[in-house]
C-alpha cells in the first residue's frame, strides 16, 4: 500500500482535485482510498437515526452495515485525536491511500495551491511537500502540474507516493 497526501489551505480545491483524480487512478486499475481530516466537529450520521441515538447515548463505537456499505464511527470521548499513522493502520489494503489534509503531519504531500485563495504557499516551510498542483506559475524546483491537468496530477501522486511502512517509520523517527 502506498500513501500520498494532498495539502493546502481551505478553499484551495483539494476535494475537487481529488474527486477528479480518483477516476483517473482507477482507469489505471488502482484501488484508491481516502483519509480526510476535518478541523471541527463533524457528523456522518443523521440525527434521530438509530446509530445516532446509540452514539449520543455514549457508545464509543457504532458500526452501521448494509448490503451497500459499512461505516465505523468512533467517539474520542475526550481522548486525544489520533495521529495519521494510527489512522492509516486502520485502513483496508488498497493500492493507494490519499490523505487529504493533515498538513502538519510529516508524510509526503502534494500542495494544492490556488492563486485566488490569497494564502501563502506551504512548500517553503514544509519539507514533506514533494510537488505542487496549482493554477498559477510557482517558482520552485519541485515538480508542478496545473490543477486542470488531472493526468499529470495523478502521475505526480503515484510517483511521489511512498509505502505505508516508510510513512510509519518516518513518523516514528520524528516522534
Amino acid at each position: 500500500m502506498k500513501v500520498i497526501g494532498l495539502a493546502g489551505w481551505s478553499g484551495a480545491g483539494k476535494t475537487t482535485l481529488l474527486t477528479r483524480a480518483i477516476p483517473q487512478l482507477q482507469k489505471q486499475g488502482l484501488h484508491v482510498s481516502v483519509i480526510k481530516h476535518a478541523h471541527h466537529a463533524f457528523d456522518v450520521d443523521v440525527p434521530g437515526k438509530d446509530s445516532w441515538k446509540h452514539r449520543e447515548a455514549g457508545a464509543v463505537e457504532v458500526l452501521v452495515s448494509s448490503s451497500q456499505r459499512w461505516a465505523l464511527m468512533h467517539e474520542l470521548r475526550g481522548a486525544r485525536e489520533p495521529r495519521l499513522p494510527e489512522l492509516l493502520a486502520k485502513m483496508s489494503q488498497v493500492d493507494l491511500v490519499v490523505v487529504e489534509g493533515f498538513k502538519r503531519e510529516p508524510h509526503r504531500k502534494i500542495e494544492v495551491f490556488r492563486a485566488a485563495n490569497e494564502k501563502p504557499l506551504l512548500f517553503p516551510d514544509d519539507p514533506g511537500i514533494v510537488g505542487i498542483a496549482t493554477d498559477t506559475a510557482v517558482e520552485t524546483t519541485l515538480p508542478t502540474a496545473h490543477l486542470d491537468d488531472i493526468e499529470a496530477v495523478a502521475a505526480m501522486m503515484l510517483k511521489s507516493a511512498i509505502s505505508l511502512e516508510d510513512v510509519l517509520a518516518k513518523s516514528e523517527a520524528e516522534g
